[in-house]
Formats: structure tokens, sequence, C-alpha cells
């Protein structure tokens, strides 16, 4: 087993220096992240997605994320049945934009981990330094077994042994002129992968189970969390960073947050209304099965899909530009959250706004001093 190798502390985002990072989650796949025939007609395409990428750029966000996905949910609105691939998209927006990181998602279960160092690479070299990995190790098993990927036998806690064995083989094509080594899953024999990226590419993960906070700690830089209200989020994050100081790694934390504006909250009550009377059964009970096997392990709904009940895929504020404001100032303030990555159900109309009224108001409460940038 290749040891793993100690982390940046620093990457060019607010949160090096105490601010909070914000960015999107981009819409490539169609129906974005509400399950309602009355959502906006998200398609999904990488038209929509560079407008969305070069307007989060010129509000000010930091980062944007893709998600990778090969089934959708199907139903009425055949949710997510069309979905862009996650590292060549990102690839086209970093070309299209100058300063947002730009961070793709591989599934350690699909890709070999030489074929994703160099992909990794490559991003990093179109970016000029902005490049990240969202790594997934893999619970969605009608999506893989489809193209006979799945491995059997390898559950829950076994898919960790397998993304630790992946995530240092990747760090030692990123580093050293060649590499060998005889693992469990993966093996590389006098291995080498060029060019080497820039700069060591940011490391971002969801794994929040007792192997899934191990796993962060010794290779990632930043954690996914899911939480319903403030106190599930604040917990969810100061267990994670304390699962992480007693394996001596200090992590970054993120949630998730769809955010409706309205004129007024009680017209963005109405939207959300509007959204839940279209909601789309079949393609809800197509994302259970989905999330059914994971589901089976843990012995709970999985929260992703219990949030999806209401439309929502994620937990969601409703109101006008200051109400949002509030509600993400209450996250920040009473959570040790280091950022949240936003979902909108128009990106379009919303990034504006988002950028007009509430992302100033954000950056000056919760500053950050950033004399230099890590990187470009």
């Amino acid at each position: 087993m290749i040891q793993s190798q100690p982390r940046p502390a620093s990457f060019g985002l607010p949160s090096d220096t105490g601010g909070r990072d914000l960015g999107i989650f981009m819409p490539m796949a169609n129906g974005g992240w509400i399950l309602s025939k009355n959502a906006p007609a998200l398609d999904g395409s990488y038209d929509y997605n560079l407008k969305a990428a070069q307007l989060a750029e010129e509000i000010g966000l930091d980062f944007i994320m893709a998600m990778a996905k090969y089934r959708g949910y199907g139903g009425e609105t055949k949710h997510w049945n069309a979905s862009l691939d996650s590292p060549m998209m990102m690839a086209g927006l970093a070309q299209a934009t100058s300063r947002v990181k730009v961070w793709a998602t591989v599934h350690t279960i699909l890709q070999n981990p030489a074929v994703t160092a160099k992909m990794i690479a490559t991003l990093d070299q179109i970016s000029h330094g902005r490049a990240g990995l969202n790594v997934v190790t893999g619970s969605y098993k009608g999506e893989f077994s489809q193209m006979g990927a799945w491995p059997e036998g390898v559950d829950h806690d076994e898919r960790y042994v397998l993304a630790t064995e992946w995530i240092q083989a990747i760090k030692a094509l990123w580093t050293e002129d060649s590499v060998s080594m005889e693992g469990k899953y993966f093996t590389l024999e006098d291995c080498m992968s060029n060019p080497k990226p820039s700069t060591p590419p940011f490391l971002v993960c969801a794994g929040t189970s007792k192997v899934g906070i191990a796993f962060t700690a010794n290779e990632m830089d930043a954690l996914f969390l899911s939480g319903g209200n403030v106190d599930e989020l604040a917990k969810a994050s100061a267990d994670a960073k304390a699962g992480a100081a007693e394996h001596g790694a200090k992590i970054r934390t993120y949630s998730m947050m769809t955010v409706v504006f309205g004129e007024t909250d009680a017209a963005a009550e109405e939207t959300a209304a509007h959204f839940r009377a279209g909601f789309d059964e079949g393609a809800l009970h197509g994302m259970m099965r989905a999330y059914g096997f994971l589901d089976a392990e843990i012995g709970k709904e999985n929260a992703f899909t219990q949030k999806a009940r209401s439309t929502f895929m994620t937990p969601h504020v409703l109101g006008t530009p200051e109400t949002v404001i509030a509600r993400l100032s209450e996250i920040f303030e009473k959570t040790s959250l280091d950022g949240l990555m936003l979902i909108f159900p128009d990106y379009h109309a919303s990034l504006p706004i988002f950028g007009e009224k509430v992302l100033p108001v954000l950056r000056e409460r919760f500053p950050a001093q950033m004399a230099e940038a890590a990187h470009g």
C-alpha cells in the first residue's frame, strides 16, 4: 500500500483564512434538483451550464462542481435521464472561465486510478491550477450493474478500502516519476503519468460514516455533509472535524442548499407549493431504488431521498434576498461549516440576484484575509 501524503493547507479559497467558500452544484442533468413537473425546465445541456458557470464567476463565487451520473430516476419528468460527463464538461467550463475553481466528479468503482490521474492533471492544465476532484466511493448498484461494473461483495466499508488504494495511487502518480503497487483492487507496475498537476488538486468527498470520516481525514481536503436544519448541520460538522482530529488531520466541511427567491417570503413559499403540486412520485421511486442498496446497509432512509419528498433533493431556503441572507448567516454563525454549495431552480435567473443582493453581505459578515492566492 502506498502511504498517505500530506495535504496542502492553502488552496486559494476563502476558507484558507477563515472565510466561507461559496459555489454552485452544476445543473448537468435534466430536471436539476427538484422532483417536479412544475419546476423550471432545466435541460442539463452544456450551453445552460456554460452560462451558469460564467455567471458564477462573474458574481464572484469560489467554485463550480459537477456530479457524475449514469442512470436517471425516470418518472413523468424522466428526471436525470440525460446527463453530461463530469470531467469533460468541467474541462470545457475551465476553458470558458479564468478564476472560479472547477471540481469534477469521478466514481472510484468506474475509473482506473491511472486514467483518473491523467484526466485531472489535464483539467489542472486547462484551468491553470484550479482543478479539483470530487471522489465518490459508489453506492448505486443499479447504475453500475447496467454496464457490468458493480463489484459483488464490495460492501459499504470495503468500498473505502478500494477508494483508499485508488486515491493513494492517483496522488503518487501526480508526484512520482514511476509508481509500482500491488493492492487488493489495483495493480500498477512501473506506471508513469505526465504531465503532473501544477498544484495539488482539491479533493472532496461525501462519506460521513466512521470509515468515511477516516478516509476523508487521511486522504481528502473537504467533506460534504447533509442536514435538515442548523442543529443537525452543526452536529454533523463538529463530529466530522472531531473525527478527523482523531486522525491528526483538519478537514473543511461543506453542505448543499437550494435557494428559492421571491419578491416576498410568501411568494417564495407559493413557488415551493407550486413545485410540490407537481411532485413526480415516479422519479422519487426511481431515486429510492437507486439508493436502496445504501439505505439497507445503514438502516435508515438516506437523507438525500428524505429531502426529496418535498420535491427538493437538498435542504432549502425560501424567501427574499434578506431572508436568504439571514438563513445562510445563521448557518455559518451556528455551525463550523466552511462553505455551501448552492442550487437554484433557475440558475440563470437566480445567480444575478444572489450576486447583487446576497453575496456582498455574506462576504462582509464572514470575511477572509487573502493577501495572495495559492495559485491562479
